[in-house]
């Protein structure tokens, strides 16, 4: 119920899933004018399990994510201005130009960054889970994986490490039904990813990703859990995608998934579905709705002209700040 959670929060959920689609949106469009360079890879339809995940987090909690984590990077409280340079390749971006879309990191914030790599993001949200049982913080740390990164080896390594010792990782799987264009239920053996958690010994939940206030009020026991020293537990958040794959992808999706089954899905629209529970307990108003909408529009805009005016790295800064 809505009820447990004040208003105020309610409304700032709102506003953030508001802002990933359309910085989402706004990122297409640009893609499209070749003003962004290397493909996206959206996250429109999936917006709940963002910000539904990182509503119980602090900012000095970490987070490991994914190439389609703009929503994630946007719910830990990431700057649209220095993400949108990043989209653009200029010098002002959070990694200076050189991580575009799939690499985003933001260190401040909390945000380790994203891997291009399937499952690549798993073992690094476990090593920071050492990091923090090492220093005595109550910090948690929390991994984002799509459902082909549960095949991984990566995934049964890090599940089992983090139970073994008790870190405090949450694990949340952005079950999105298809692997690029593989479903979920013909690559995987159990009738839910949340079984496989069984076989660690932690906590395994399935979730309706598309529902903000489960999404809120699950991650909100994880993480108490994980403060507490009670060890990691498994979110299988279903969802999914509205666009294809990434912005390449033929058909917008539409080549491997039925018309039918895309209309189904969309009709549960995690904005539509928590902007109808909000009008319903009238805790927010038509007035109020289109001033966020506007507030939502200029912010992202004022983005986009940051990045168009910020200059392009020089080429003697290629080999700076990389590993050598």
């Amino acid at each position: 119920m809505t009820s447990r959670i004040d208003n105020k929060r309610c409304l700032k959920m709102y506003e953030q899933m508001l802002t990933i689609r359309r910085f989402e949106e706004k990122a297409i469009e640009l893609f499209e004018h070749n003003l962004i360079r290397g493909n996206i890879h959206p996250c429109i339809g999936q917006e709940a399990v963002s910000v539904g995940a990182c509503s119980p987090l602090r900012r000095d909690d970490f987070m490991v994510n994914t190439h389609r984590g703009h929503g994630n990077c946007i719910a830990k409280g990431a700057d649209l201005k220095l993400m949108m340079a990043e989209l653009f390749g200029k010098s002002t971006g959070y990694c200076k130009g050189k991580g575009g879309s799939m690499h985003i990191a933001d260190f401040e914030g909390g945000n380790l960054g994203a891997n291009g790599i399937v499952g690549g993001g798993l073992p690094i949200a476990v090593g920071a889970g050492i990091g923090i049982q090492n220093r005595g913080t109550d910090q948690v740390a929390v991994c984002f994986f799509g459902d082909g990164a549960t095949n991984q080896g990566t995934f049964h390594e890090s599940l089992n490490l983090a139970a073994l010792w008790k870190l405090p990782v949450i694990f949340v799987c952005e079950n999105n039904l298809y692997g690029l264009s593989t479903p979920v239920r013909e690559s995987i053996s159990v009738v839910n990813i949340s079984d496989r958690a069984m076989a660690y010994g932690i906590p395994g939940m399935s979730i309706d990703g598309n529902d903000i206030i489960a999404m809120h009020t699950k991650m909100t026991e994880a993480v108490d859990r994980a403060r507490a020293g009670e060890g990691p537990t498994l979110l299988d958040c279903i969802t999914y995608r509205f666009f294809g794959h990434f912005t390449g992808d033929p058909g917008k999706g539409i080549t491997y998934r039925s018309k039918e089954e895309m209309g189904q899905w969309l009709e549960r629209c995690p904005i539509k579905r928590f902007r109808e529970r909000l009008i319903k307990e009238k805790r927010i108003t038509e007035k109020t709705e289109k001033t966020m909408e506007a507030d939502v529009k200029a912010s992202i805009e004022e983005a986009v002209q940051f990045a168009k005016e910020s200059p392009l790295p020089l080429p003697e800064e290629a080999l700076q700040d990389l590993f050598h």
